[in-house]
């Protein structure tokens, strides 16, 4: 029997663990990125320089080399140009019309508010044609405004009064590929990550995630832990709104991403949605280590067409990160990661080279890596997460 050929989108950082593990699963790996530079080409078996948002060429791509199954994991650019070549060659994927709805965060959101989801309510989309000022008057504040696309916190910012919101929309808009924005209410509360894989047309809740955020107006990604340290009611609520999102975005196959807000009350109002696995490790480190059931080596194995196992391949831990968000400037020298990840009992993953610049931490695509820790308790694993990140801040040598 021939090895199958999967093809993913995407070669960047984080789709390096992707490339690894279908590799490791036993796949012929091909991949494409715009980036001749890309991390990935070096662990594929075949690669090629190709814009992944460009769909008839991808596709041409993989139909040349007849690929089993197609995917993208950490990056919302690949979804579309997935779907369609799944579509057009007969492979497992999402319905196309699904991955084009999941890209309007203001679509999603009005689609949530009008099936009643979760507890949002109304939202608003401007463009660079938009009365503003119109708007503005009828808004209660504060409230909070994102491109209508993209990912990464890019583009967002909470508004505080009238006199603000025009100078965040034309932030927002001008952060969006579609030169859209959503305006929606600015929840109190704090916030999660929940991933989901569907298989076979059944939805799969892998994982809720507690989150640690910068604070305001970037509000980027600094962490993730499981448990939640949520109550078991809250949980099971926020998965029943989470299936109900899957199903009313009718997302028949893959991997989704979810990003929600948890007030004091209970309330959840799901803030983002992105129909692939959720990048800053999550689906290569987080979920198989706080779940104990291998979650990418699922998705891999879908895509593909096939049988996956949800048992459990390892006993699951506590289990915190944290991604190097660091004090900006050019690297001189590099601190001894494996003497770090020695004495905090931790794992480093990172992207740094002598020479690099680190830029200010804005959203996450500023950050320069992450550390992943466990133990017995959430508290213990943030703490060695936490530790370890402050080694490699103060041993770098900057210029």
């Amino acid at each position: 029997m021939s090895t199958k050929k999967i093809l993913i989108i995407g070669a960047g950082f984080l789709q390096t663990f992707v490339i690894k593990k279908a590799k490791e699963l036993g796949y012929y790996v091909l991949t494409v990125d715009g980036n001749p530079q890309a991390d990935g080409f070096a662990y594929a078996d075949q690669y090629l320089c190709l814009d992944i948002k460009n769909e008839k060429a991808c596709l041409e791509y993989a139909e040349s080399n007849q690929v089993d199954g197609v995917m993208t994991a950490a990056t919302d650019f690949g979804v579309l140009t997935a779907s369609y070549i799944a579509q057009k060659l007969g492979l497992p994927g999402l319905n196309y019309e699904s991955a084009e709805l999941v890209k309007n965060k203001y679509l999603v959101r009005k689609c949530f508010y009008e099936n009643k989801v979760d507890d949002t309510g109304e939202s608003y989309e401007v463009h660079e044609g938009t009365d503003i000022e119109k708007l503005s008057a009828i808004i209660s504040y504060p409230v909070m405004v994102k491109p209508c696309d993209g990912s990464g916190s890019r583009g967002a910012s909470r508004v505080e009064s009238a006199a603000e919101l025009s100078a965040a929309c034309e932030f927002a808009i001008n952060s969006s590929v579609s030169n859209r924005a959503e305006i929606e209410r600015f929840i109190e509360g704090d916030e999660y990550g929940v991933e989901s894989l569907v298989v076979n047309g059944t939805i799969h809740v892998m994982a809720v995630m507690k989150k640690l955020m910068t604070n305001p107006p970037y509000y980027a990604e600094l962490g993730h832990a499981i448990p939640s340290g949520l109550p078991e009611k809250t949980e099971h609520y926020i998965k029943r709104c989470v299936e109900k999102a899957i199903k009313t975005l009718k997302i028949n196959f893959g991997a989704v991403n979810m990003d929600l807000l948890v007030t004091e009350k209970g309330k959840v109002h799901i803030v983002d949605v992105g129909a692939r696995m959720g990048g800053n490790l999550i689906g290569s480190h987080i979920v198989v280590l706080g779940s104990g059931t291998d979650y990418l080596a699922n998705l891999i194995r879908a895509t593909v067409n096939d049988p996956v196992d949800f048992s459990a391949v390892v006993s699951p831990k506590c289990v915190a990160t944290r991604l190097l968000a660091l004090t900006p400037g050019k690297i001189q020298k590099l601190p001894n990661i494996s003497h770090i990840e020695k004495e905090f009992g931790v794992e480093v993953q990172h992207h740094m080279h002598v020479g690099d610049y680190i830029q200010e931490y804005h959203t996450n695509l500023d950050g320069m890596g992450y550390v992943v820790a466990t133990a017995d308790s959430v508290l213990e694993a943030e703490r060695k997460a936490e530790a370890a990140k402050q080694k490699i801040e103060k041993e770098i040598m900057r210029g």
